[in-house]
């Protein structure tokens, strides 16, 4: 099996996010030309109750897996990842099935009293087997991850995003003349086919490595699990409490979705208001500020296997190394998004959604879209490192801290939708910060600030250089105009990056196909 370096892994993980972001604006797009306005919304009001269950099945087993499989493969003990992996596996399938049977079982119920449309029971009653699919996917990526070989996730997550822009604008136009309703069930079964596929090329390469490494598994181990039981224990004790602080992210959001609109209603805006603003700011700005995270994703992956593994060794050298390359390659990538979002929300907003008057709420999130790339590789250093529990609470204060305020804020007809945004920028603030006092508490890890003051300089003459060409470029289309100044701009930037030595050759050549380039 091959094994890639920290550095290769994350950056093949990021290949495949941002080919998954470019790809995932398709069916943004044309969906709605298919079913109208009307439809995804039927469409996507199953969601959020999916997101819950799937963070029950999916949220902490395939982190679990990842790293136990990377300490157990450090050690050369074969069993043992045959052990964790069927473990987890057999802890998927039954969550899986229990959880596919009680939305089967309750789906009227839950359609009728919990969702705020009936309607939507046939897009309900389509996306269930999602709990089973997603759950196997999952843990065979976290098998992969703790072998530290990206490539089958990469691989399925390409696959699945083709497939599933494909099949949900077939299945939609072909469903649409029974109805919105059956529409919107097309094209959630559109979601079905693409996770389907997905498992299935990661069941292909499982099977194709596990027939190349057929004769060494039949040696036995240097190093038998002196005992079985604990396994599934140990699993447990890692994805519980990481499930619950993605659970409580998730009915954070929900709880902030319900809390917004009614105090944006307190402050006396119409109800339909409510819904078109909370829906331009998540919809529509909170996925260009989150654009940079296809970036500090892979690193989290990466990074869970890759400190287990340095963690296993007793190797602090290399567990601050390896935090130092995730947090450098998050702060210097994510800033170029920062400086443009903040600089040409104006136009922005113009060009894509054709809403200028939206680009205020972009320039109060952008500077915070810092924090938030910064966070994942700490909540990932956190989770590796054996303090899932501690994420958890610093999430948790984080989500009790959002919610207070855009109670208090959102209702105040002087903040408004404002205050909504205000509150959630605290929430990520303090969770960041958070995490990086618990991991300077238990590894004496921080960040150099000469790093933040060299990217700030940077960031600070990479705006002005794309303000100037912004300004100074004659040509008449504004998105070109747009475009060159935001190339220039980032020109300028990695230049400056290379000059004060924050980025150097070595780091370009880990980058896949450009690299070989710079050997």
């Amino acid at each position: 099996m091959t094994k890639q370096t920290f550095i290769k892994g994350a950056m093949i993980l990021l290949a495949a996010g941002i080919i998954n972001r470019l790809l995932g604006f398709v069916p943004r797009i044309a969906l709605p030309r298919i079913i109208g306005a009307e439809g995804v919304g039927l469409y996507q009001l199953s969601f959020p109750f999916l997101t819950v269950m799937l963070t029950i099945i999916t949220g902490g087993i395939p982190l679990a897996v990842a790293k136990w499989i990377a300490e157990a493969d450090t050690q050369g003990d074969s069993a043992r990842v045959k052990y964790i992996f069927r473990a987890a596996m057999g802890l998927a399938v039954t969550l899986g099935i229990m959880m596919t049977a009680g939305m089967l079982l309750f789906a009227p119920w839950i359609t009728t009293h919990v969702l705020p449309d009936e309607r939507v029971y046939r897009t309900f009653l389509a996306m269930t087997p999602l709990l089973l699919i997603s759950g196997i996917s999952a843990v065979y990526r976290g098998y992969f991850q703790g072998k530290q070989n990206m490539i089958p996730s990469a691989v399925s997550q390409i696959t699945e995003t083709v497939l599933r822009i494909i099949a949900t604008l077939v299945f939609a136009y072909l469903l649409l003349p029974l109805g919105l309703e059956w529409a919107a069930a097309g094209a959630m079964l559109g979601v079905v086919v693409g996770e389907i596929g997905g498992l299935g090329v990661i069941l292909w390469k499982y099977y194709r490595d596990k027939q190349r490494t057929k004769l060494e598994a039949a040696i036995p181990s240097p190093n038998p699990p002196k005992k079985r039981v604990p396994v599934l224990r140990r699993l447990l004790s890692l994805s519980i409490p990481v499930t619950g602080s993605r659970m409580i992210g998730s009915l954070s959001y929900l709880l902030e979705t319900i809390f917004t609109a009614r105090s944006l209603v307190a402050a006396g805006i119409t109800a339909s208001l409510a819904t078109a603003q909370y829906g331009a700011l998540q919809g529509m700005i909170v996925p260009l500020v989150l654009l940079p995270t296809a970036l500090t994703y892979s690193l989290a992956v990466s990074l869970v296997p890759s400190l287990s593994e340095a963690a296993a060794k007793g190797d602090n050298a290399l567990i601050h190394k390896r935090l130092h390359q995730s947090m450098r390659l998050a702060l210097v990538s994510g800033a170029p998004f920062v400086v443009v979002m903040a600089l040409f929300a104006e136009p922005i907003c113009r060009i894509l959604y054709d809403h200028a008057d939206i680009s205020p709420m972009l320039q109060l999130i952008a500077p915070v879209g810092i924090f938030i790339y910064l966070q994942a590789p700490l909540q990932a250093a956190l989770q590796a490192l054996d303090k899932p529990g501690t994420a958890l609470i610093n999430t948790l204060i984080g989500a009790v801290v959002k919610l207070i305020l855009i109670i208090q804020l959102a209702s105040n007809p002087d903040f408004g939708i404002y205050g909504a945004l205000i509150a959630i920028n605290v929430n990520i603030v303090l969770v960041t910060v958070l995490h990086g006092i618990s991991v300077l508490r238990f590894i004496g890890f921080h960040m150099k600030v000469i790093d933040f003051v060299k990217v700030i300089a940077a960031m600070v003459v990479m705006g002005a250089a794309a303000r100037f060409t912004m300004d100074h470029t004659p040509l008449s289309l504004e998105w070109i105009n747009l475009i060159l100044a935001c190339g220039a701009g980032v020109i300028v930037y990695l230049l400056l990056m290379i000059m004060m030595k924050i980025i150097d050759r070595h780091d370009i050549v880990r980058i896949p196909l450009l690299g070989k380039w710079f050997k």
